[in-house]
């Protein structure tokens, strides 16, 4: 659905763009897909570049804020975690003699199960994150390259309509 809303936004928008006689006087910059191969020099619409970064930011960002504070309080929560293994182990340092052995080394296993736990669940939004700002770079890329594929065929159209329109023939 954003996408139809995008297209129509595209095409408003590209009414507005400056005939091909204009486009040579304005400095274009050469886009890099994948940093080695040069792509034609395009003009890129300011509007259209904002409204998806807009629409980017807004359908990803709070995605990436939620796994940010969900990490920010599992980092906070195995901190805690951590501090309370070393409390323990100062406890079975100093209570050795009089402390079960049995019981101080359930109670150990217990918490490393649990860090174990949470260092996995850290990794597995790690993952995620990762999985997320591939998608949007591809996604991003994706929408350069059909950007670059309209501008192209506009241009080979107005060239076509150029060759097609009648030329009178030189009388001698």
């Amino acid at each position: 659905m954003e996408v139809e809303g995008m297209e129509d936004e595209g095409s408003s928008s590209q009414s507005e763009l400056p005939h091909s006689e204009d486009l040579q006087s304005v400095q274009q910059e050469s886009l890099h897909l994948d940093g080695s191969a040069p792509v034609e020099n395009m003009y890129v619409d300011k509007k259209a570049v904002d409204k998806l970064t807009e629409g980017f930011l807004t359908h990803y960002l709070p995605d990436l804020q939620n796994s940010k504070r969900a990490l920010q309080e599992l980092t906070q929560n195995q901190l805690v975690l951590l501090d309370t293994l070393d409390q323990e182990v100062t406890k079975f340092r100093e209570c050795n003699a009089l402390l079960d052995l049995n019981s101080l080394f359930t109670e150990a296993k217990a918490y490393h199960n649990k860090l174990v736990n949470i260092r996995k669940e850290m990794i597995m939004l790690h993952e995620k994150t990762t999985k997320l700002k591939k998608r949007a770079l591809k996604l991003q890329q994706q929408k350069q390259k059909e950007a670059l594929e309209k501008e192209q065929q506009r241009e080979k159209e107005l060239e076509r309509e150029r060759q097609l329109n009648a030329k009178p023939a030189k009388r001698t």
